[in-house]
């Protein structure tokens, strides 16, 4: 059976952002060479139930200048475009997807679905529980493909362990 570029790199994708999801990827079975125009549209990607590793939340002081993570989902169509400058622990990492370091980080502020900042950075890698501070430009409706989609992500930080 052929397979094209594109069905190869969608698997691909899949395969490497599943990592990220709060369930394992099910099991892929090669794609078809064209795609039916009446797929259902994808659910957008889940963000963590809770702080990966029990990650203690308690004392995390806002940064200087900066906003919290619940003040960044209050005020996102201010901020949309905006430099943005958040601390917090960071809950889950993944590495190395499509190019860039991907975590997700909190600081204890906000309610579900409104706590978990992901944050996207070409920098080290931190530790799951390490407290960071992020610089960046704050994004709205990402849409990656796949399901992995974003109301508010913060792209191409600076990520500064501390």
């Amino acid at each position: 059976m052929k397979l094209n570029v594109a069905s190869l790199l969608a698997v691909t994708v899949a395969l490497a952002l599943a990592g990220c999801s709060k369930e394992p990827a099910a099991p892929t079975a090669a794609a078809p060479e064209a795609a039916p125009a009446t797929q259902p549209a994808a659910e957008p990607h889940p963000m963590p139930a809770a702080p990966t590793e029990s990650v203690d939340l308690s004392g995390i002081a806002k940064a200087d200048g900066g906003k919290t993570v619940a003040e960044v989902f209050a005020e996102k169509d201010q901020l949309t475009g905006q430099p943005v400058v958040v601390r917090g622990k960071v809950v889950k990492s993944n590495p190395d997807i499509m190019g860039k370091n991907w975590l997700h980080v909190r600081d204890g502020s906000g309610a579900e679905g409104t706590n978990d900042l992901t944050v996207t950075t070409a920098g080290a890698v931190p530790e799951v529980g390490d407290t960071v501070v992020v610089k960046g430009v704050l994004s709205l409706n990402k849409d990656f493909g796949m399901g992995y989609q974003y109301d508010v992500i913060v792209e191409d930080a600076e990520v500064t362990v501390e």
